[in-house]
């Protein structure tokens, strides 16, 4: 029986840039000469190098292991040598760097036939994709002690300029209904997948479909689970993305991990907006070479969409989940009357004391805050575009203050800083929501665990 979800709250912001996709087969290959792995993408691991510089790696074989669970690894993307290890202050490991190449190719394929529960548990953990499995409460890799009561997979994206997830997947329905069939093991619930109404997508067998409209964070696995079956206290759940829902069907069909990503090139400073295939981790100056405007204003790279995504530059790596770039404008060097009281009709605004609200056109916005944090301004603004039922700015004071009682009356464990992008960009006292909420789940984990 499917499911359907019509979600009222949310924005969909109107911003130049969107990479159309016309023919998968034309998508431009690009083999980058260096990849990355970077552990900050795996919230919850304590990772550590099992490599050292100048190893040779083979694809999918173990460069990184965590320090409290050794059997759960983070693979090279790519065959190819190690060329730095590179740690910051107190020693902090930033990222493993491996150049292409090597005659190491790839690694065995992956004994798959028969697999029970503990065995699809040892594939999982072994192969890198469980370091992509997200765990609600605190929004961290998925923990091997806790079964899951559901989980949630999302097979679309509705963030500002995201790549069109759907048709991008939609030759590969046997895989992610191999995918459905290896998570059905690791759970006595149900696996729920979302797509959106009237999607590309048919029903995958094992799973429940929920049929969502709305705008974003509609695409959200944990506003989804929230609006289906929430998160309560003692209870946790999986969330996953529809491309990795792809690479667990691949590996427990084949025997074989898919380290290949597709990337959506977007954002106003993009000449030709697009999609290239690449390898997970891929170096962003690889990526844009040949796409960006030639100007000279100062400009912004983002690994991700310009709501969640992470500030990099060109000679760094892409960020999980490796699906997008994004360049804007980076506002230090505008010279604008008035500043952030202009009422120009190109400044983009959700207010209607702004011109642009009542204009039909895509906009071309900045990364400047445009305004000074302030002190909070209970307006219920959050409510309108959190599509969840939980007070959200009363959480936001709650996690401010400490207070973990009334963090888990009001909701903590059923959201992430996702969750909050679009609070964040509306919020009239310009708070750093999703770090906050980053921050408040940290601290519930280390009192509670």
């Amino acid at each position: 029986m499917n499911i359907t979800l019509n979600l009222k709250q949310g924005l969909d912001l109107k911003v130049a840039g969107a990479a159309a996709l016309t023919d998968k087969a034309t998508i431009r290959h690009i083999a980058p000469r260096y990849v990355a792995v970077t552990p900050d993408d795996f919230p919850g691991l304590t990772l550590k190098p099992v490599v050292k510089a100048g190893d040779e790696v083979a694809e999918g074989s173990p460069i990184l292991t965590d320090k409290h669970n050794p059997s759960i690894n983070i693979v090279s993307p790519v065959a190819g040598t190690v060329t730095e290890i590179v740690r910051g202050d107190r020693r902090k490991l930033i990222r493993v760097v491996i150049e292409t190449g090597s005659n190491k190719a790839v690694i065995d394929k992956y004994a798959v036939n028969g697999a029970d529960t503990e065995r699809t548990r040892q594939i999982l953990q072994q192969s890198g994709l469980w370091a992509m499995l997200r765990q609600r409460p605190y929004n961290i890799v998925a923990r091997d002690e806790a079964e899951p009561r559901d989980i949630f997979v999302s097979l679309f994206d509705s963030a500002p300029l995201a790549p069109d997830m759907e048709n991008l997947l939609a030759d590969r329905a046997a895989e992610l209904e191999a995918g459905v069939k290896a998570l059905s093991r690791l759970t006595k619930g149900t696996v729920y997948v979302a797509r959106r109404k009237n999607s590309v997508i048919g029903d995958l067998a094992g799973a429940t479909m929920v049929d969502v409209t709305g705008p974003h964070p509609a695409c959200n696995p944990g506003i989804i689970a929230a609006n289906v079956k929430p998160v309560n206290k003692g209870e946790t759940i999986w969330t996953l993305d529809g491309f990795t829902l792809a690479r667990i069907g691949q590996l427990f069909t084949v025997g074989t991990i898919d380290t290949e990503c597709y990337v959506a090139i977007t954002g106003s400073e993009v000449a030709e907006p697009g999609y290239v295939k690449t390898r997970i981790g891929a170096q962003i100056g690889e990526l844009i070479a040949d796409r960006m405007k030639v100007t000279t204003k100062h400009e912004r790279i983002i690994s991700g969409n310009m709501l969640t995504g992470v500030a990099v530059k060109a000679d760094e790596y892409l960020r999980y989940p490796y699906t997008q770039i994004t360049v804007i404008p980076e506002g230090d060097d505008v010279d604008e009357f008035m500043g952030w009281a202009s009422l120009s009709p190109k400044k983009m605004s959700t207010s209607r004391s702004f011109p642009g609200h009542f204009l039909h056109k895509l906009f071309k916005p900045d990364a400047r805050l445009l305004g000074g944090r302030r002190a909070m301004i209970m307006s219920g603004q959050y409510d309108k575009v959190v599509p969840m039922d939980i007070m959200t700015e009363y959480l936001i004071k709650a996690i401010l203050s400490k207070d973990i009682e009334k963090m888990e009356a009001l909701g903590i464990y059923e959201v992430a800083p996702e969750d909050f992008a679009l609070a964040e960009y509306v919020c009239t006292s310009k708070l750093p929501l999703q770090s906050i909420v980053a921050q408040g789940l940290e601290y519930l984990r280390k009192e509670l665990e």
